[in-house]
């Protein structure tokens, strides 16, 4: 998984998680044209911006899902 970092060039729908609360510590998703999902700091919106691939994004969901523990969640 090779992700890019690289802001996106038109504006995207960003949505947080309804688990995420009003805490202020929330990681938002978008999908993006063309396929593929980007990430970013909701505290931070115009930092840096994850993008991910199709593949990739699979990819990292399989990694973090409940019980896979490949990044020490479980």
């Amino acid at each position: 998984m090779n992700p890019n970092t690289q802001p996106a060039s038109a504006p995207l729908e960003w949505v947080k998680s309804s688990y995420s609360g009003n805490n202020g510590n929330c990681v938002e998703t978008a999908v993006l044209p063309g396929g593929g999902r980007a990430f970013r700091d909701s505290k931070d919106p115009a930092g840096p911006i994850v993008r991910l691939s199709d593949s990739g994004f699979a990819v990292f969901i399989a990694g973090v899902g409940v019980g896979a523990g490949e990044f020490g969640w479980a």
